[in-house]
C-alpha cells in the first residue's frame, strides 16, 4: 500500500469516525424514537386509540392477548378486556373514567378555557397512571394493569376488580352536584389472607397540560404541594427536577398544583408515608410531569375501607378556601411578612372592592390610590428628609473642598458633626422608604398568582394574568425574550422619569446619580413576560408618586427648611440632644479610623 493509499483511507476513517460523533443522535430524539416504537408495538398488538373528544361509553382500546398460566393466577380474569370510559359530570367537572385501572383518565374544568379556547382539560392520555400497588399471592399487582367492571348509578361509578370467589377490589367514585370534590373510596374484600405485609402503596403519575399563553409561567408558580397532618402546607422546587421522601409523619393530602389550577387528593385517613417527585419536560405544552406514591396502613380486615376524595378545580383563593384541609396555602402569597400582607391586607380589600362588581383595571387602579394614602405619611417623611440633605449640599461640598478628599474618614466625620448641628438625619430619607417596601414588594407576588385576572382585558391588555404582546420578535433575543410588553415599556419609561425628579430632590451627583438608572432597565428585562396586571400596578405607583411629589413640594419650602437647619446650628449644645449610643460608637469608630489613617501616613 503506497503514502497516497494510506493517506485517503486514514482520512476516510476520521470523517466516518467524525460523523457518527457529530450526528449522533440526541438523548430528545432517542426518547422519541423509543415512543414511535412503543406506539407502533401496541398498534401491531391490535390497540386502537380513542379520538381525543370520546364522550361516552365505548370500547376503545383492545388489550392483548394474556397467558393462559397467567389467567388462572392473582385476578387473572382482570388481566385482559376492552378498555371502556364512563362519565361523571355536574355544573362545574367532567371526569372520564377508564376500566383500565378503574382509573380518573381525564378531567375537565367546565368554564374555563385555555389561552387559545379549548376546554380545559387538567390530564388526560396514557402517561397519567393511578392504582394501588400490593403483593398478592406472591406477585407484586398494580391495579393500574387491571380492567375492572365499571357500573353506574346516577352520579357514583363503581369500579370492580376481581381476584377470585367472594375476594374483589372495588373503587367508587361519587360526584355531587356543584362540586368540585369527586369522592373516593377503595374497598378491598375477602383479601385479608391474600394481601401480604402491613401496608399497601398508591401510586399517582400526572402530566399537568399547558393552560396558560406563557409556559414559563406555569413552570414558575407549579409544583407538587402536601401537608402532614399536623404541619403546614409545603412543596418541592418550581424550577427544576426534585424528588423528596415525605417521612416525618402522617400526610393528609398531595397536590399537583400548576399556575391556575390543582388536582389533589386528600385522605381521611391519612397516608403513612409519601414520595414526590417534579420533573420539568422539555416537550412543547406539558406544564410538569408529577409523581406520587404514598403508603396506607393495612390491617388485614375482612373490608377494608380507605376513605378520600379528589378537588378538581381553580386556584382561585376563596374556592380553595371553601373546600378546607389548608388548600389555599397553596396560592403563593410571597414570603414572610409579605404573605399575611397579601392574606390580611391586600386580598380583603381587592374582595370588597370586587363586590361592586367594577372592571379589575379600576379595580387595581382604587388599590394603588388606597396604597398611596396609606403610605402618604412615610413618603413625606423621606421627601422631607431628602429636602433637608440638599439644602446641607453646598455646606457639604465645602467640607469637601476643605478636608480633601483622600482623607475620607475625616471628610464623613465633619459630615457628622454637621448633620449634629443641624439637627438633619441622614437616614431620614431611607427609612421610610424602608418601611414602604413590604407593602409593594406584596404586590408582586399578589397579582401573579391572583385568578380572578386569568383571561381578564383591559384597555389593549387582553389578559391581565399574562404578559400583553406590543411587539412579538418571532425569536427569542437575549435579556429581552420573544416578544416586547408595552405595559412594561410605559412602567419602564415612568420609572426612569422617576429616578430623574428624585435624583433632582436629593441632590445627588457622581455615581449616584447614574446608578438609579440601572434598576428600571433591569425590571425592564425581567418584568417583560409578567403579568401586565402587575406592570400596570406599578405603572400606576410611579404615576401616583409624581402626584405626590408635585403636592409636597409645594407645601415644603427651601428657604423655610434652610432657616430651620441655621436656627438648629445656632442652639447651644446643652439644649441639643443627647448623643444614642449608636451615634456615640459611630463617632469612636469614626475616630479610630481617622487615628489609623494618621498613622498610615507617616
Amino acid at each position: 500500500m503506497d503514502r497516497n493509499t494510506f493517506t485517503g483511507l486514514f482520512l476516510i476513517m476520521i470523517i466516518l469516525a467524525g460523523s457518527f460523533y457529530f450526528f449522533k443522535p440526541s438523548e430528545a430524539e432517542l426518547k422519541k424514537a423509543k415512543e414511535t416504537e412503543q406506539l407502533d408495538s401496541i398498534k401491531k398488538a391490535g390497540a386502537v386509540v380513542a379520538p381525543k373528544d370520546t364522550v361516552k361509553n365505548a370500547a376503545i382500546t383492545t388489550a392483548p392477548a394474556v397467558d393462559s398460566l397467567a389467567l388462572k393466577g392473582p385476578f387473572g380474569t382482570a388481566l385482559s378486556g376492552t378498555q371502556a370510559n364512563t362519565l361523571l359530570d355536574n355544573e362545574k367537572l367532567l371526569v372520564t373514567l377508564s376500566n383500565k385501572g378503574g382509573k380518573i383518565s381525564s378531567v375537565e374544568i367546565k368554564g374555563q378555557k385555555t389561552f387559545d379556547g379549548k376546554p380545559s382539560i387538567l390530564f388526560q392520555g396514557e402517561a397519567n397512571k393511578f392504582g394501588l400497588v400490593l403483593n398478592a399471592a406472591g406477585k407484586v399487582v398494580n391495579t393500574n394493569d387491571l380492567y375492572f367492571t365499571s357500573t353506574k348509578a346516577g352520579n357514583t361509578v363503581t369500579m370492580k376488580a376481581d381476584y377470585g370467589a367472594n375476594a374483589y377490589i372495588e373503587f367508587v367514585y361519587d360526584l355531587k352536584a356543584g362540586s368540585n370534590k369527586v369522592g373516593f373510596h377503595v374497598n378491598l374484600v375477602g383479601m385479608q389472607q391474600v394481601i401480604a405485609g402491613n401496608t399497601i402503596n398508591l401510586n399517582w403519575d400526572a402530566t399537568l397540560l399547558q393552560q396558560e399563553k406563557s409556559l414559563e409561567s406555569e413552570h414558575r408558580y407549579s409544583a407538587p404541594y402536601y401537608k402532614y397532618l399536623d404541619g403546614d402546607v409545603d412543596h418541592l422546587s418550581v424550577s427544576k427536577d426534585e424528588k423528596e421522601e415525605l417521612t416525618k409523619g402522617k400526610i393528609q393530602w398531595v397536590s399537583f398544583k400548576q399556575h391556575f389550577f390543582s388536582a389533589s387528593l386528600i385522605s381521611k385517613q391519612a397516608f403513612d408515608k409519601a414520595t414526590l417527585e417534579v420533573k420539568v419536560p422539555t416537550t412543547p405544552g406539558l406544564v410538569k410531569n408529577y409523581s406520587a406514591s404514598m403508603q396506607l396502613p393495612y390491617t388485614h380486615q375482612a373490608n377494608q375501607v380507605y376513605e378520600m376524595e379528589f378537588y378538581f378545580g381553580t386556584n382561585k383563593f376563596s374556592e380553595l378556601k371553601a373546600q378546607g384541609y389548608d388548600l389555599e396555602q397553596q396560592v403563593d402569597m410571597g414570603y414572610w411578612p409579605l404573605k399575611y400582607i397579601n392574606r390580611f391586607i391586600v386580598l380583603p380589600v381587592f374582595n370588597f372592592l370586587n363586590s361592586f362588581g367594577w372592571t379589575y383595571g379600576l379595580i387595581i387602579l382604587v388599590l394603588t390610590i388606597l396604597l398611596k394614602l396609606a403610605l402618604a405619611p412615610l413618603t413625606y417623611k423621606s421627601y422631607l428628609s431628602m429636602a433637608k440633605m440638599r439644602v446641607l449640599k453646598p455646606e457639604m461640598d465645602e467640607i469637601k473642598e476643605k478636608v480633601g478628599e483622600d482623607n475620607p474618614t475625616l471628610v464623613q466625620q465633619e459630615y457628622l458633626k454637621l448633620y449634629k448641628k443641624a439637627g438633619v438625619n441622614p437616614l431620614g430619607g431611607c427609612l421610610p422608604m424602608v418601611l414602604q417596601l413590604p407593602l409593594v414588594m406584596a404586590f408582586f407576588f399578589f397579582f401573579p398568582n391572583l385568578f380572578e385576572l386569568r383571561q381578564e382585558s383591559f384597555l389593549w391588555m387582553t389578559d391581565l394574568s399574562t404578559y400583553d404582546e406590543f411587539i412579538r420578535f418571532g425569536f427569542k433575543l437575549p435579556f429581552i425574550g420573544d416578544h416586547l410588553s408595552l405595559m412594561c415599556v410605559l412602567m419602564t419609561i415612568s420609572t426612569l422619569i422617576m429616578t430623574y425628579f428624585n435624583n433632582q430632590v436629593s441632590g445627588a451627583t457622581g455615581q449616584m446619580k447614574y446608578i438609579g438608572y440601572i434598576m428600571p432597565i433591569i425590571f425592564l428585562g425581567v418584568l417583560n413576560s409578567y403579568p401586565a396586571g402587575l406592570n400596570y400596578y406599578y405603572f400606576l405607583a410611579n404615576l401616583m408618586t409624581f402626584g405626590q411629589q408635585f403636592l409636597i413640594r409645594k407645601m415644603v419650602d427651601d428657604d423655610k427648611i434652610h432657616a430651620l437647619i441655621q436656627q438648629n446650628k445656632a442652639r447651644p449644645a446643652d439644649e441639643k440632644k443627647k448623643k444614642s449610643k449608636f451615634q456615640q460608637r459611630l463617632d469612636d469608630y469614626m475616630r479610630q479610623q481617622q487615628q489609623v489613617q494618621s498613622k498610615g501616613k507617616k
